[in-house]
């Protein structure tokens, strides 16, 4: 073994940035220090374990990993995906050597989104669907396959050397909450209180109207107030979660959130920045609107009273690479919107953080990506779930990222885990969920 006893010297042809950029995320992932090289007699003579990513077979005690041709590409066109299955689970980029595929250039279609940047299906809202992707078409869109890919590398790497160390990051939950609607009765403009009104008259919910009415005297909490049984939960569990804040500047079909002049709003982001992170949950319409978005951080900043580099868009609304390059010229370097505001699951593939690269660019950014595997929203509205199987569902995603050292990231609202009679049962649901995995 060489002086750093988890060094691998990693040969290729051709050092680009893709391959720079997969070989650091792998390499991060495992405890690994990778040395890429393009020379070739630095590779014969390196004297401890060696990863040969080419065609020419340079020495007969290297790892053999035949590359496929993505990593040494310039530019974005369809590629040719075709998937089979090794030791139960997906794979793609068959290959000859000690590994059955390109795990590097496998990866790095994943993590890259490469997908999203062709012409693609989107959903009602304008957003990337879910039924165009690989992992839903293929049927692993709830596992977290990358983390599983590396696993197995790293077995198959050990076998090949005896004694050689990794070290993974250890399972980490990570609990975020987005804050879009903050009260369901209080402190909104006297107009939208008579509009919700005449809704419910015009539905013959006038429970709604009566709970409505005591609320605004101060008889009932707010049904959407579950803010001090959620700072409890942390407390008991010790959790430390992230809030992303809504503070829109106008409300609109998609932006409903109450404005962030009123006094509690102003009050409630000051209280959760005290003791939490938190970040900023871009409005609906700053989607087109660069100016609205800065303005928006601004607001939270000053609100907050810190820097925010937080960040998840509404609705998981997002296209790319353009809502990324804003974020960073915002500022913002922790993004949570990896994954889909359709179904739950991987959008990514994995159950770790990465940082984005950017394809058209051809670089790797400072935006360091949080994918989440599961939204309150999603098994409500979209799968149609009802809380038992809600909790099933999060149960069988901790199992599966737990058993690869990942990190779980979960989104919930206020909304679900307040008192509201819609959504009865969740806020259960949810503790269910924590107690059972501490």
């Amino acid at each position: 073994m060489p002086s750093g006893e988890n060094e691998i010297l990693v040969y290729t042809e051709t050092i680009s940035s893709r391959f720079l950029y997969i070989l650091d995320f792998t390499g991060s992932q495992l405890g690994i220090k990778f040395i890429a090289s393009d020379n070739e007699d630095q590779f014969r003579n390196f004297p401890g374990p060696t990863i040969d990513y080419s065609h020419k077979a340079l020495r007969t005690d290297s790892f053999i990993v035949q590359p496929s041709a993505l990593l040494f590409e310039n530019g974005i066109r369809r590629q040719k995906i075709e998937c089979f299955t090794v030791s139960g689970y997906k794979a793609f980029y068959k290959a000859g050597g000690d590994h059955p595929f390109d795990i590097l250039a496998a990866s790095f279609y994943l993590l890259s989104r490469y997908e999203e940047y062709l012409s693609h299906e989107t959903d009602e809202y304008g957003r990337y669907d879910h039924k165009s992707s690989l992992a839903f078409r293929e049927g692993f869109l709830q596992i977290p396959l990358v983390n599983t890919w590396l696993l197995e590398f790293e077995s198959s790497l050990k076998k090949k050397f005896p004694g050689f160390e990794t070290k993974h990051h250890p399972f980490r939950f990570i609990p975020t909450y987005d804050i879009d609607e903050a009260y369901s009765f209080l402190h909104k403009q006297w107009w939208r209180s008579i509009g919700g009104m005449a809704r419910s008259v015009i539905q013959g919910n006038f429970s709604s109207i009566s709970e409505r009415i005591n609320t605004l005297l101060g008889k009932n909490k707010d049904p959407f107030d579950s803010y001090q049984w959620m700072h409890g939960l942390h407390q008991r569990y010790n959790l430390d979660p992230t809030y992303f804040f809504h503070v829109g500047l106008r409300n609109s079909r998609y932006d409903k959130n109450i404005l962030p002049y009123k006094s509690a709003v102003k009050n409630l982001i000051r209280e959760h920045a005290e003791k939490y992170s938190v970040g900023i949950h871009p409005s609906w319409k700053s989607t087109e609107s660069p100016e609205l978005l800065k303005l928006e951080i601004l607001k939270l900043t000053h609100l907050a009273g810190k820097q925010i580099t937080h960040s998840r868009q509404h609705f998981i609304k997002f296209s790319l690479p353009m809502t990324y390059r804003q974020l960073i010229e915002n500022d913002i370097r922790h993004e949570f919107s990896m994954g889909y505001g359709s179904i739950n699951g991987f959008r990514a593939s994995v159950a770790s953080p990465f940082y984005w690269y950017d394809l058209e660019n051809e670089k790797q950014t400072g935006l360091q990506i949080y994918p989440f595997c599961y939204m309150d929203a999603n098994s409500f509205f979209e799968q149609k779930q009802g809380p038992g199987e809600a909790l099933q569902e999060m149960i069988d995603l901790y199992n599966a990222i737990r058993s690869v050292n990942g990190t779980m990231i979960t989104i919930w609202h206020n909304t679900f885990l307040g008192t509201s009679k819609l959504f009865s049962g969740w806020r259960d649901t949810y503790e269910k969920f924590i107690s059972s995995i501490h």
